[in-house]
């Protein structure tokens, strides 16, 4: 009896990993000229997230790594190799198994289990919306049933699913439905919403900012690292935004944060998109990660290269 008292206890214990801080970088997917998922640069591709940027821990097969243009196994494969590249060197590999289909998102969820990602995180359907959040934690809820021991972040970006609904109301009573819930991805430009997040969580989750141009008003607001694409390439800077921020030097961190601005605004004003962001990443970086999938449409060389070589005046100017 004794025994069964300690399993039912520890069944019932909730998923605690290891906390998510910091920045993470949204990893673009490498492609092959051809349009197939090119594995060989995803070991370079970690050494120079850690070496020249300084940045930790990635995302994987989310928005910026095109996972919802990717098939199921396609998706396995790159979440394979971007765990055991980032073995002993990455703090953490959390992959993306966000589906329309509920069964495709279960599958990639149990095999992020099987090769040992750090966690899951699962963005909402959007073809068919879920008309409450309710609905929606009940989605949620059945991905995370399927590899209950990885810690599972939900993942809000409304302005790519249409799906408007509050995080907050998303988190309400969360983590009895989904005991291995760890935190969220908040890519929204809500940051009333966000600070509610923020205020109603408990101490172990991580609440990880999205949208990397308003990055600073988020940290005020209490989050605990940042997710983007930005940070593939603006790494090493905005890691000295966040520790001016977390040493109460505002003004510096402040002047950086404008300096991010001011790239993205550049990059806006000639038409920013996954595309141009992915051509910019190989520009800056070195490493030849291919053309979008289609619909995107490849970017023009010289449009990142200008993008690339004012990046470099305004970063240079420190």
């Amino acid at each position: 009896m004794h025994s069964q008292h300690i399993f039912s206890h520890t069944a019932m214990t909730p998923v605690v990993g290891r906390k998510a801080t910091g920045l993470v970088a949204a990893t673009f997917t490498p492609l092959t000229p051809e349009g197939e998922i090119n594995l060989s640069e995803i070991r370079p591709y970690v050494d120079y997230l850690l070496k020249q940027q300084g940045v930790k821990s990635i995302f994987v097969n989310g928005t910026t790594g095109e996972g919802m243009s990717l098939t199921v196994e396609e998706r396995k494969l790159l979440a394979v190799e971007w765990c055991h590249q980032g073995k002993n060197k990455l703090e953490q590999v959390i992959v993306h198994v966000g589906c329309m289909s509920l069964k495709d998102s279960q599958e990639l969820a149990r095999h992020a289990a099987e090769i040992g990602a750090d966690g899951i995180s699962v963005i909402s359907p959007s073809f068919f919306k879920p008309a409450t959040a309710d609905a929606l934690r009940m989605f949620l809820q059945e991905v995370a049933a399927a590899a209950p021991a990885m810690p599972f972040y939900y993942y809000h970006i409304p302005a790519v699913t249409g799906v408007n609904l509050r995080s907050r109301d998303v988190l309400e009573g969360i983590a009895n439905q989904i005991p291995s819930f760890q935190g969220l991805k908040f890519s929204g430009s809500d940051l009333m919403d966000f600070g509610q997040c923020v205020s109603y969580s408990p101490s172990h989750w991580s609440l990880l900012y999205g949208i990397d141009e308003q990055l600073l008003g988020a940290l005020a607001m209490g989050a605990n690292g940042a997710v983007g694409s930005t940070y593939n390439y603006l790494g090493s800077s905005v890691n000295r935004l966040m520790s001016a921020f977390d040493k109460g030097d505002i003004p510096k961190a402040r002047t950086i944060q404008f300096q991010v601005q001011d790239i993205l605004c550049y990059a806006i004003n000639l038409g920013f998109d996954l595309a141009v962001n992915k051509q910019l990443m190989s520009e800056v970086s070195g490493l030849a990660l291919g053309p979008p999938r289609l619909p995107l449409l490849p970017c023009p060389h010289p449009k990142a290269l200008s993008i690339a070589q004012r990046l470099q005046q305004i970063l240079g100017e420190q």
